[in-house]
């Protein structure tokens, strides 16, 4: 029995607004923004193999996409201010570009408050976000780099696909079984079947 109206594509990417939804995405970043500064593994210079990409999937299921690129870009943001290397607006724009690809698990079916993430759904998702990380850091970043700062680009690409390797892997190899851990808690709450 469907008692749900269906929600526009509109809807589905703008996510769910609510208080709650602000305070996740305050709580989100200044989670991501912390993981980001010292919760990583230094991989090339200013790039970490970073455990702050577990917070994207998290925020991207719970409130959607819109929510999950703002957590990302107020999140780097916070990561740069906490790490004193000022302001690197062209990352922070990359992270967002790449949580609302991270955050579009409505989208194509999953939905982790109806405890609803099958192994289709996984598989989208990695695709998806392997995806959105390629296009956040390996095209919107050194775009921004070059705009903003007239920075050398070179390095900047070096950064970038190490970033696109190193979060790639943690927002799928982590993120994948704490969305099938978020969707089977939910689904036990509504007292739903695992159907998709």
């Amino acid at each position: 029995m469907e008692n749900k109206k269906k929600k526009s594509i509109g809807a589905l990417l703008l996510g769910k607004w609510d208080t709650k939804t602000i305070v996740g995405i305050a709580i989100g970043a200044a989670l991501f923004g912390v993981l980001m500064d010292f919760g990583g593994i230094k991989v090339t210079t200013n790039t970490s193999l970073t455990s702050a990409y577990v917070v994207l999937p998290i925020v991207g299921a719970l409130f959607g996409p819109l929510p999950a690129a703002l957590t990302g870009l107020i999140g780097n943001t916070i990561a740069d201010l906490i790490g004193g290397w000022g302001l690197w607006f062209d990352w922070s724009f990359g992270n967002a570009v790449a949580g609302f690809f991270i955050g579009l698990l409505p989208l194509y079916g999953a939905k982790i408050d109806d405890g609803v993430f099958g192994v289709k759904h996984a598989i989208i998702y990695a695709i998806v976000t392997i995806v959105g990380v390629a296009i956040g850091f390996g095209l919107v970043t050194p775009v921004l780099t070059v705009l903003f700062y007239s920075s050398e680009l070179t390095v900047t690409w070096i950064q970038a696909w190490a970033a696109v390797i190193s979060d790639a892997s943690v927002a799928i190899v982590v993120g994948v079984p704490v969305l099938f851990a978020l969707a089977k808690r939910n689904a036990r709450k509504t007292g739903l079947s695992k159907e998709d």
